[in-house]
Formats: C-alpha cells, structure tokens, sequence
C-alpha cells in the first residue's frame, strides 16, 4: 500500500510539473514569439513558425506534453477508484482542466491551424493572407492553453497541501 502512494504522489508531481512546463512553453509564445513573429515580413513569419511545428516534434517537448496528459488519465482512473481522498477534487479538476484546455484544444485547434500553415507558400499572397489570421486564431487558442495548463499546476499544488 506504501508503495502505491509513493507512485500516485510521484504521478502527482510530475503531473503538477508538466503542467507547469508546458504552461510556461506557451506562455512564452502567448507573450513574445508570436508578437516576434507577426513584426516580421509574412513570408519570414510563416518559414520560421513552419520550422518550429517541426522542430517541436521532439522528445523533450512530446514527454512533457503528452507524458503530462497520460499522467492526468492515470490519475483519472485512480481518483475515480478511490473518490473518497480530501484533495479528489482538486486533482479530478487540474487532470480534466489539462486534458480538455491545453491537450485537447492542441489537438483541436491548434494543430489544424500548424497543418495548414506547413502547406502554405510563404512568399504568396494567399500565404500571407493566411499568416494574418494564423497569427490571431493560434495566439488565442495557445492563451486559453496557457490558462488552462497554469490553473491545472495551481490546482495540483493545492492539492498536496491537503
């Protein structure tokens, strides 16, 4: 039984720190890459934002992301076998909260936005016309996956002090 606690608790931990890297990955393209982006001419825009869709891709990046978010299904599962726990609530939130707002809109959303923008022509003008409304659509899509990663950290902290 010891052991099992020990695990949900490194579960939890690592759960509480992915979230709070992969907000702060997007923090950081919610508040200067993207401004970064859209000061350069379109076409620079749109090769450099092509080239980190793909350099993205990576293992570092792919552990925390989506190790956080089968950490959060672990967690899931866990808490609904054992509901009973004073700090369920708060866990069952920031699981569901990095599931749905960061994971989810990525897959959603975001991803569709970097799809078509990896076959955009960045010197045309349907490549820039594109890149105008790249820039706004993904930028508030990164912000709501921004919050909801940030309060998903929050709550697992929150929940360790139960």
């Amino acid at each position: 039984m010891a052991t099992t606690g020990y695990l949900l608790f490194a579960l939890r931990l690592f759960a509480a720190l992915g979230c709070g890297l992969v907000a702060g990955v997007f923090f950081a393209f919610s508040t200067f890459v993207m401004k970064a982006l859209a000061q350069q001419p379109p076409a620079q825009g749109i090769s450099t934002m092509q080239s980190i869709n793909i350099t993205v891709i990576n293992p570092w990046f792919m552990i925390a992301f989506l190790g956080t978010g089968i950490a959060c299904m672990i967690l899931i599962v866990s808490l609904l076998l054992n509901w009973k726990q004073p700090n369920t609530v708060y866990l069952l939130v920031a699981s569901l909260l990095y599931l749905v707002g960061s994971f989810g809109v990525t897959i959603a959303c975001n991803v569709p936005l970097n799809d078509a923008l990896a076959v955009a022509k960045p010197n045309s003008s349907e490549g820039a016309a594109l890149w105008a409304k790249y820039l706004t659509q993904w930028t508030f899509w990164n912000h709501i996956r921004t919050i909801a990663s940030l309060v998903a950290a929050a709550l697992f902290a929150i929940a360790e002090t139960f």
